[in-house]
């Protein structure tokens, strides 16, 4: 018997899973820790309060088993997160998060002075805000001091890493989002290095997600009680790991995340890109590539709009007044832009709105307007690799949003395709643990790990009729945006 703990560090909450060798889930902890917005639009964690939450969380995971059983640690993380540590390695300021939007200026210097053409060509991708590469040059033209401080860069499950071994590692996943790497080539770029002021040398090491990146330092298997022989595996960004956890590898599988943020990933076998860039083209977890749309408010819209505006966190019971009957007849439509917007807009002046409201506008309508509204903006990069001549036929679905099967028969008829629900929705926790029994030798490769234990529990159907009417409102919706944009830059 052995055992392997997967790390899914989310913005709002660490989630840690122990799985057996059949990977069957023997315990779960969640540990939250807060995040601080210090201007609008900026978004901050303590890279301190992720590792006090992984200590805590693993010592409680194995608090009722043999520890000396435990083989192998793999995380999926929150990306392009700046963790910025000085000669000490000692964390400089807090970690600047994938959803903050202050770098602006960094993005239009990086696509219209540096050119979207050049860029796609030293990364496979252009600059969206939440990138950490913005987030470098916005330091270094914000906080001189604290950027000429700067002895390593790491992102955030990488930061768990090295507390972990003692190690400055990362995979080509994750670093794949920093609009930093030749993701073709899978090596730093040297050209965006240097744009960025920063050398090769301040940079984590490379690794594929599946490799061993070391073993758990004597300090740290002492802390929490586990043998030193564990391994850690490089792991993965969360999307990636996500679709590991899903099942989705090879070529022309789809799995549509809806955490905090909403993806659509495309897994491929071989490298290729989006000519618009609207859709990134990062390396998968599985040693191969992958497309993938990104929205940066999904289930967090229905977060903000039951806690915040409707002052209820029982999420079920605002739905419970839905019925099918409802779909596509909404006259009520949402821009889920809470926090700007990434795949495939790229406009971090966009905001969310309700649109079509009237006197007889029910509180169920907005609800199932918030619904529907991320479900549209998924189906927008959805398209996108559509007439790239990608074809979808059907998708895994996952993440916090996804245990809602009204949103699951939404997002299954705006896009019209049956949508599989996986065994285990524990998505990057899963996934970071299965690429840790690879890295252990459980299994040969992902592929042979994805067959053995990824199973699927349920299909959810589209229904012509209902499908036909939301894509009559589907084209209304796309025009939304389109008459919004220069009002939206305008209240900036």
């Amino acid at each position: 018997m052995s055992f392997y703990i997967g790390i899914d560090l989310g913005t709002s909450a660490m989630k840690l899973l122990l799985l057996d060798e059949q990977g069957v889930i023997k315990n779960s902890v969640s540990r939250s820790y807060p995040v601080s917005f210090p201007h609008p639009a900026w978004s901050e964690q303590r890279p301190e309060d992720w590792w006090e939450a992984c200590k805590d969380g693993i010592r409680e995971l194995t608090s009722g088993i043999d520890k000396n059983l435990v083989c192998g640690i793999g995380a999926g993380g929150q990306m392009h997160g700046l963790v910025a540590l000085d000669e000490n390695d000692e964390v400089i300021r807090p970690a600047i998060l994938w959803n903050d939007a202050r770098t602006a200026n960094e993005v239009d210097f990086l696509n219209n002075e540096i050119g979207k053409e050049k860029l796609s060509a030293l990364t496979a991708n252009i600059a969206f805000a939440g990138f950490t590469a913005t987030k470098i040059l916005w330091m270094k033209n914000n906080e001189p001091e604290n950027f000429s401080r700067i002895k390593k860069i790491m992102l955030p499950k990488d930061y768990i890493n090295y507390k972990l071994t003692g190690v400055h590692a990362t995979d080509y996943s994750d670093a794949s989002g920093m609009l930093l790497l030749d993701v073709e080539n899978k090596c730093w770029s040297s050209e965006m290095l240097c744009l960025c002021g920063i050398a090769e040398e301040q940079m984590p090491t490379l690794f594929e997600s599946f490799d061993v990146i070391g073993t758990l330092s004597e300090d740290c298997a002492k802390a929490l009680g586990l043998p030193n022989s564990v391994k850690v595996v490089a792991g993965a960004g969360d999307n990636a790991a996500a679709a590991i956890g899903t099942g989705t590898v090879g070529d022309g599988n789809c799995n549509i995340s809806l955490g905090t943020s909403g993806t659509i990933f495309i897994s491929a076998k071989d490298f290729c890109v989006d000519s618009n860039n609207a859709l990134h083209a990062f390396a998968h977890a599985d040693g191969n590539y992958h497309l993938m749309g990104c929205m940066l408010s999904a289930a967090s819209c229905n977060k903000w709009f039951c806690d915040e505006i409707l002052h209820t966190t029982d999420y079920a019971a605002e739905q419970k007044d839905i019925t099918e009957d409802m779909f596509g007849k909404n006259r009520v439509f949402f821009l889920p832009y809470l926090m700007g917007e990434r795949s495939p807009i790229n406009d971090t002046n966009a905001r969310g709105t309700f649109t079509g409201m009237t006197m007889d506008t029910k509180r169920e309508d907005l609800v199932l307007a918030v619904l529907e509204g991320v479900a549209f903006a998924i189906r927008d990069s959805f398209e996108v690799a559509k007439k790239l001549g990608i074809d979808i036929p059907r998708s895994k679905i996952c993440g916090g949003g996804a245990k809602s099967r009204l949103w699951c028969k939404i997002f299954a008829n705006v896009l019209s395709i049956p949508l599989d629900i996986p065994q285990t929705e524990e998505g990057p926790g899963y996934g970071g643990a299965m690429l840790a029994m690879v890295g252990c030798g459980l299994y040969k490769d992902v592929n042979e790990c994805v067959s053995a234990l990824v199973k699927t529990t349920a299909t959810i159907d589209p229904t012509p009729e209902l499908s036909a009417r939301y894509e009559e409102r589907y084209q209304k919706f796309k025009k939304i945006y389109p008459a919004m944009k220069e009002l939206f830059a305008d209240m900036q």
